[in-house]
């Protein structure tokens, strides 16, 4: 069996955790994550409800609540203990962001729907920038939102691709001059094209004065939030209604754990809730306890919080810090080697730990189309060498190419030896004029 892994599906495999892999953003994977998955794998329960086993919802509840205080969260957004409460929050597991901005958009659509009758589903609008993730787009699809309902407003370099407050505001102005009813607002920390950062404190308070919920996004950045010099970027998170970061992208959980804090379940639950006779036990009808079940879209959940309670167990928050600043330090690095080459720039400021950059064309050669052209040819012949993976976006037009520092074994020789192939590459396309394709001559 080993034989066959290694010589039928090893050569296939993109591998996520090389110190050269740069593309997208980074899928941490560690020791004491895998210990926590081959933990949920061996025990392999279904922890729909409290009652299938109260290890399992119990755990989720202090590890999100640890991981909630590490990024320094509302006290609104954790677990209050007392089940019973009139209105109170907490975290919660999801498999990924794409979940979870869904599960929130369905509690905010049906939140509004309450207060202004079922018939207006056809005026809902959602708003997002032309940077927010595309899972918004897909949770519009499947919530019914009409797809010319979401607002995704255009950013540009003059607020380094951020969404510009004062103009969430006219279009929500515009929209409710015309009848239609704003009641979703979703700001970024860390967008996937940029990791530029939107600024939240502005937004919630657009969307409160509005009546609408405002959710955040900091699948990539948040992790990044739990060092002091970087938890600025949350600033604002109190105005928010729901939360969501990514422990399987930067914060050495394996995939999947995308965690989700709410300040208001039962938003979740009076959206998501079904109680079938088969399910129905004493606990939960007399609301004892967290059936997670009605904080999601499947019936079935895996044992995930026991990798997340490793990880921050074994590792601990000075190391998990040492962890996500090396990783900063490296993309530093090479932001530093791309703007000490004439031949490139450096498209966006860095943030985090992604750096996006392109080559420049010929001095007297400006035609963008061209210009992007060279940037694709780039990437393909980069990635062709198998000597490291990168991948790209388009900000204002320009093909542009990310690198993201990430993976658990990269050190600053990985850096290095990257970027020398990327120059070496680039002098070889420099010296070959372009064909109509794209392709060198």
């Amino acid at each position: 069996m080993i034989v066959d892994v290694q010589s039928k599906i090893l050569p296939g495999v993109t591998h996520w955790q090389s110190p050269n892999f740069y593309a997208y953003y980074p899928s941490n994977s560690s020791v004491a994550g895998f210990l926590g998955e081959m933990l949920s794998a061996a025990i392999n329960m279904v922890g729909f409800s409290w009652i299938t086993s109260p290890a399992a919802t119990e755990l989720e509840m202090i590890v999100l609540d640890w991981l909630g205080k590490l990024l320094k969260l509302p006290q609104e957004f954790l677990s209050p203990g007392n089940c019973s409460a009139v209105r109170h929050g907490g975290g919660v597991i999801q498999g990924t962001a794409s979940e979870a901005v869904l599960v929130v958009l369905l509690a905010a659509r049906d939140k509004t729907l309450r207060r202004v009758g079922k018939s207006a589903l056809g005026k809902l609008v959602v708003y997002g920038s032309d940077q927010t993730h595309s899972a918004l787009q897909k949770a519009c699809q499947i919530g019914g939102v009409h797809p010319e309902n979401c607002r995704l407003l255009k950013t540009d370099s003059s607020t380094n691709y951020a969404l510009p407050p004062e103009i969430v505001s006219e279009a929500i102005s515009h929209d409710i001059s015309i009848g239609l009813i704003p009641f979703f607002l979703c700001g970024t920390v860390g967008t996937t094209s940029s990791a530029t950062v939107d600024p939240l404190y502005s937004l919630g308070k657009i969307a409160k004065s509005n009546d609408m919920w405002f959710h955040v996004d900091a699948a990539y950045a948040g992790s990044a939030c739990i060092c002091p010099e970087y938890r600025k970027y949350l600033d604002g998170v109190e105005e928010a209604d729901s939360f969501n970061m990514n422990a399987h992208k930067w914060f050495l959980t394996n995939f999947d754990c995308s965690t989700l804090w709410v300040k208001d379940r039962n938003a979740l639950i009076q959206s998501l809730s079904t109680n079938p006779e088969f399910l129905k036990n004493k606990a939960s009808q007399a609301n004892l306890v967290v059936d997670y079940k009605d904080w999601q879209i499947p019936l079935g959940r895996r044992f995930r919080s026991l990798k997340l309670w490793m990880v921050l167990r074994l590792y601990g928050v000075e190391n998990l810090q040492h962890y996500l600043r090396n990783h900063i330090e490296l993309a530093k690095y090479f932001e530093e080697c791309v703007g000490q080459d004439s031949r490139f720039e450096v498209v966006a400021p860095r943030l985090f730990a992604l750096v996006c950059f392109r080559l420049l064309p010929p001095v007297g050669d400006n035609e963008v189309c061209r210009s992007n052209k060279l940037n694709q040819v780039l990437l393909e012949a980069v990635n062709s060498t198998g000597k490291l993976f990168i991948s790209h976006t388009a900000l204002s037009g320009m093909y542009t190419l990310r690198f993201a520092v990430g993976a658990p074994l990269t050190e600053r020789r990985h850096i290095a030896a990257a970027w020398k192939v990327l120059q070496d590459e680039a002098s070889t396309l420099l010296g070959a004029p372009l064909q109509d394709n794209g392709n060198p001559s």
